[in-house]
């Protein structure tokens, strides 16, 4: 009888340290993946190419030309611009050279658009058009004489084409004859024209 109850004793303890060996295993493993789910994205990101990063790792704030209000190296419609990487950034060099920066250092250039403009200034021209538009000075200004000299024999067609020019000019829709873009200020309000071409994506209509 006490040889059955000391067997009894000691599978009991048997399991016991099983299931304390088992419960050990369990929290060092949840250890090592927290650990490892706190240093994935850090090794992630040092080990990620430059090419990669995202816009807020980065300011991308080109140099204004006060002349033009576009990029000083605009040519084209583009522009390079240099990127300083924000501190403690570190990425991957195209030559597989792994840097950490300071945000003092230019890490890379990137190109974005820019518009070609030819002296045209879009407060000068809705200026003239509002005050003097009624003698076509704003046609004058913007390169059509002929308009301009109609509109100044016919005070501003009767105040008509006066109207309807300011309401056009006000909304960029008519701008330069050379084809030129406004000279509008480069964080101001600058409108988008979007159109629809043979390459435009057109959503299929779901039939009922």
């Amino acid at each position: 009888m006490n040889g059955s109850s000391h067997h009894v004793t000691e599978s009991a303890m048997a399991a016991s340290r099983g299931r304390l060996v088992c419960l050990r295993s369990g929290m060092w493993s949840l250890l090592f993946y927290c650990i490892y789910s706190h240093l994935k994205p850090v090794l992630a990101e040092e080990s990620d190419s430059c090419d990669n990063l995202h816009l807020g790792q980065y300011p991308l704030e080109p140099k204004i030309d006060e002349a033009t209000q576009e990029p000083e190296n605009c040519r084209d419609m583009t522009a390079w611009v240099e990127c300083v990487p924000a501190p403690n950034i570190s990425c991957r060099f195209s030559n597989g050279t792994e840097f950490r920066f300071s945000g003092e250092e230019v890490g890379f250039n990137k190109t974005i658009p820019c518009r070609n403009v030819s002296g045209y200034s879009y407060k000068v021209a809705v200026a003239l058009s509002l005050f003097l538009g009624w003698l076509g000075a704003d046609r004058f200004y913007l390169g059509y004489p002929a308009l301009g000299l109609l509109k100044f024999c016919t005070v501003g067609f009767c105040g008509i084409g006066t109207l309807i020019d300011f309401i056009l000019i006000a909304m960029q829709i008519v701008g330069p004859a050379d084809g030129s873009s406004y000279i509008v200020d480069y964080y101001g309000a600058r409108l988008t024209r979007l159109s629809i071409t043979n390459d435009t994506y057109r959503k299929p209509h779901l039939s009922l």
